[in-house]
C-alpha cells in the first residue's frame, strides 16, 4: 500500500513538473497549447493515463483561468507584479493556485511542499522561500466560497482536442522504465 502511495505521490510530481515544462514552452517559447503539449508529451507516451490527466487538467486549467489566477497572486505580491516574476515561479505559483481551487482533496501543505521542491530544484536559490511565503498566503483562496464556486467542477474544464487525443491513444497504466 505504501509503495502505490509512494509512486503515485512521485507520477503526481512529475506530473507538476511536465505540466511546468509545458507552461514554459507556452509562455516563454510563445508555443501555442497544443503544439507545446505534443513536443512534452511524446517523451512520456508509455506514462499511465491518470498522469497524463492529471497533468492536462494542471494545464488546461491554468490556462484557462490565467487571468483570473495572476489576479489572485498580485494580490498578495508586495512592491512586485507578475510580469517581474521569473516565468518558472510564476508558473509554479499560477499551478498551486490552480490546485488550491480545484483539487480540494489535495492537502494545502501537500501543494505548497510539492510547489518548494519544484521551485528549488527548477528555478533560482531564493524561488523556494519566495514560493513559500507567496503561497503561504494565496492558500486562504480555500476560504472563499464563491470564487470555489467557479473551480470546483474539475469535469468543467474544457479538454482541447490534441490533449484528448493525446490521452485517447496512450491507455497503458503502468509507468515507463
Amino acid at each position: 500500500m505504501e509503495e502505490n502511495t509512494s509512486k503515485k505521490s512521485g507520477l503526481r510530481r512529475l506530473a507538476r513538473v511536465v505540466s511546468l515544462n509545458i507552461l514554459y514552452l507556452i509562455d516563454n517559447c510563445n508555443l501555442t497549447i497544443d503544439n507545446a503539449i505534443n513536443i512534452v508529451f511524446n517523451e512520456y507516451e508509455k506514462y499511465p493515463v491518470s498522469f497524463k490527466n492529471f497533468s492536462a487538467m494542471l494545464i488546461t486549467g491554468t490556462v484557462q483561468n490565467k487571468k483570473l489566477i495572476d489576479n489572485l497572486i498580485e494580490k498578495y505580491v508586495k512592491n512586485w507584479t507578475i510580469d517581474r516574476m521569473a516565468i518558472i515561479d510564476k508558473n509554479i505559483l499560477r499551478i498551486a493556485t490552480f490546485e488550491f481551487l480545484v483539487f480540494l482533496e489535495t492537502p494545502i501543505n501537500v501543494i505548497i511542499n510539492e510547489a518548494i521542491e519544484i521551485a528549488k530544484e527548477y528555478s533560482t536559490n531564493d524561488s523556494g522561500r519566495f514560493v513559500n511565503g507567496l503561497l503561504d498566503q494565496i492558500k486562504n483562496v480555500r476560504k472563499d466560497s464563491e470564487l470555489l464556486k467557479q473551480f470546483i467542477n474539475k469535469e468543467n474544464l474544457d479538454m482541447l482536442p490534441l490533449l484528448e487525443n493525446q490521452l485517447n491513444n496512450n491507455t497503458n497504466d503502468t509507468p515507463h522504465k
